[in-house]
C-alpha cells in the first residue's frame, strides 16, 4: 500500500521565506515487511545480480573484539519468526504460553552465538532501487542501484561496510538464483528484516546549522514564532528550535536525496575522493522511521490504523536495522559522477 507523510505542523517557509529557495526533494522509502523478488525495489531482498558475476566478499580485517558473540543468519531468521508467531499467539489468547519449548531452544541458541569466522565474509543485500521507482543521481544508463554491505564493525570503522553498485537492469537476462551468504553476522541489528517499499516524495530543509548565522538566530528567535498555536510545537516539542530540526527539516528513516541529517557532529566537508567534488545525499539507511520526538513524521495510514503496524518492531524499526544505537548511515555520492568512490556517514 501506499503511504503519506502528514503536512508538516507549521509552514516554515511562510515563517522564514529565506528558506524557501533551500527546499530539496527528498524520496521517503517507506519500507515494510513483505516478499520482495529481483524485480522489486526492496530493503533486504534479492537482488537482480547477474550470474556470471562474481558475488562481492569482504576481505578487510574485522573488529572481534566489537561483540561478545557472532550469529548465523538462520538463526536470526529463526528467532524473529518465533518472535512474530508468539506475539500473534498472545493476541489472539492472552492466555497462551508466552513461548513454547521450541522457541525458547532457538532463543538460547541465539543467546549462546556461533564460533567467531576468520576469512572473506560475503556481503549481504541492503538495498536494491529501480529508477522507475525511486529517483537517485547515476552515471549514463544506469537504472539500477544495488548497496551491499558487510555485517561486521571493522576497525577504525564501527559500522557495516557498503558497497554500491550501478547497472543497466535490462542487460541482466541470466539472474543468480543462490548468492552466498555470510556464515556469521557481528550483529542481528545488521541483517535487514526483507521489506518492499512504498516512495513517496517530501520537502525537505537544512539542518539548522547549515543555515547562515543570521537565519539560525532568526529560528532561535521565539518571537519569530508568535503567529504559531503553541499547542503545534507543544505537541511535537519542547521550543520552536527543536520543531524545527526534529519535524521541518529533514524526514526521518529510509530515503533518497534530500539534505544530509546531521547530530553526532557538526555539518563537514564531503569531497568526493577521487575529483574533489562536493558530494550529495543517495540514500540514507534509518534505524527508525520515526521517533518519539519526530512522530509527525508518521504516516496517516499507520496514525489512522495501528492494525497495519507490524509486530514486534521496536521504535517502528521495520528493516531491523540498527546503526550505531539509533544512528543513521548516510552514502554520499559524487553529483559529476557518481560511479565515483561513494562516502559513507554515520549520524
Amino acid at each position: 500500500m501506499s503511504f503519506t507523510t502528514p503536512p508538516r505542523p507549521v509552514d516554515v517557509t511562510a515563517l522564514f521565506p529565506q528558506l524557501a529557495p533551500l527546499a530539496r526533494t527528498a524520496t521517503r522509502l517507506h519500507p515494510r515487511p513483505g516478499s520482495p523478488t529481483v524485480h522489486d525495489s526492496s530493503v533486504g531482498g534479492p537482488l537482480l545480480w547477474p550470474a556470471d558475476e562474481p558475488w562481492p566478499h569482504c576481505d578487510e580485517r574485522h573488529d572481534r573484539h566489537a561483540t561478545r558473540e557472532v550469529h548465523s543468519p538462520d538463526d536470526i531468521r529463526l528467532f524473529r519468526h518465533n518472535r512474530l508467531v508468539a506475539a500473534e499467539r498472545q493476541r489472539r489468547d492472552p492466555q497462551a504460553p508466552e513461548y513454547t519449548t521450541e522457541e525458547l531452544v532457538t532463543a538460547e541458541r541465539l543467546l549462546a552465538g556461533s564460533p567467531w569466522f576468520d576469512g572473506p565474509i560475503a556481503m549481504l543485500p541492503v538495498a536494491q532501487l529501480y529508477a522507475r521507482d525511486v529517483p537517485f543521481p547515476s552515471p549514463p544508463g544506469a537504472d539500477l542501484l544495488q548497496v551491499l554491505w558487510c555485517p561486521f564493525d571493522h576497525p577504525g570503522r564501527p559500522h557495516p561496510r557498503t558497497a554500491v553498485f550501478w547497472r543497466s537492469s535490462s542487460t541482466v537476462t541470466d539472474v543468480l538464483d543462490a548468492p552466498p551468504e555470510p556464515p556469521v553476522v557481528q550483529s542481528a541489528y545488521y541483517l535487514p528484516w526483507p521489506c518492499l517499499l512504498s516512495p513517496e516524495q517530501v520537502t525537505e530543509y537544512p539542518n539548522p546549522l547549515e543555515l547562515s548565522e543570521e537565519l539560525q538566530e532568526q529560528l532561535a528567535d521565539e518571537s519569530r514564532w508568535e503567529t504559531v498555536d503553541p499547542a503545534r510545537y507543544d505537541s511535537y516539542a519542547d521550543d520552536p528550535e527543536e520543531l524545527y530540526l526534529t519535524n521541518l527539516s529533514t524526514a526521518p528513516g529510509w530515503k533518497t536525496g534530500g539534505w544530509t541529517r546531521w547530530g553526532v557532529t557538526d555539518p563537514v566537508p564531503r569531497p568526493c575522493p577521487e575529483c574533489g567534488t562536493e558530494t550529495v545525499p543517495l540514500l540514507t539507511i534509518g534505524s527508525s522511521e520515526w521517533n518519539s520526538h519526530s512522530e509527525s513524521w508518521m504516516p496517516e495510514e499507520e496514525r489512522a490504523r495501528s492494525t497495519l503496524l507490524p509486530l514486534c518492531t521496536p521504535r517502528w524499526n521495520f528493516t531491523m536495522i540498527d546503526i550505531a544505537g539509533g544512528r543513521t548511515l548516510q552514502l554520499h555520492v559524487c553529483p559529476a559522477s557518481p560511479d565515483h568512490p561513494h562516502i559513507a556517514l554515520v549520524q
